[in-house]
């Protein structure tokens, strides 16, 4: 029953052939008649494309502000940081205490990466760091070690000095 059904409604569908209308018309003569397409109509192109660049005078020219340069000695440029290092001058404060944007194991400290690492190590070692930044605290960890091997295998060691001095 179905079989006779989908056979007759195909037979229908190949008899009825909706009409089907062109909604352009318009051949590549045609086309070619009108000319090209007007773009950005009212728009005028301010670059030559001509060759090279010429030095053209335009009427529209638009001047740039005329520079003035800054007052280098205004009230609050000549007044600035007058009073930074008073207590360094006075003799009350070590100027490496006044470092504020510096870390703490590294104000007044001079020395190699080792060393650095070193004292780091010992000042934060009782704080948060190794536990809340574990992965920060354990590649720092490795890097001492690194420097450490290195330092021991490629520097000398005092007795290499010590024995020239006395020969």
């Amino acid at each position: 029953m179905s079989a006779c059904i989908s056979a007759v409604a195909n037979g229908l569908r190949k008899l009825w052939i909706p009409p089907v209308s062109q909604v352009r018309f318009r051949f590549h003569k045609d086309k070619i008649e009108a000319g090209p397409l007007r773009r950005r109509y009212g728009y005028e192109e301010k670059v030559v494309f001509k060759g090279l660049l010429p030095h053209v005078k335009h009427e529209n020219h638009i001047p740039g502000r005329q520079y003035i340069p800054g007052d280098k000695w205004t009230p609050d440029k000549a007044l600035f940081g007058q009073n930074d290092y008073i207590d360094i001058f006075s003799g009350h404060i070590h100027p490496t205490k006044v470092l504020y944007d510096v870390p703490l194991y590294l104000r007044g400290f001079k020395g190699n990466e080792f060393q650095c690492l070193m004292r780091k190590q010992k000042m934060l070692k009782h704080g948060e760091i190794p536990w809340r930044y574990p992965t920060t605290w354990r590649k720092m960890n490795k890097r001492i070690g690194y420097l450490y091997r290195y330092l021991n295998r490629h520097t000398r060691t005092w007795n290499v000095y010590r024995s020239r001095m006395t020969s």
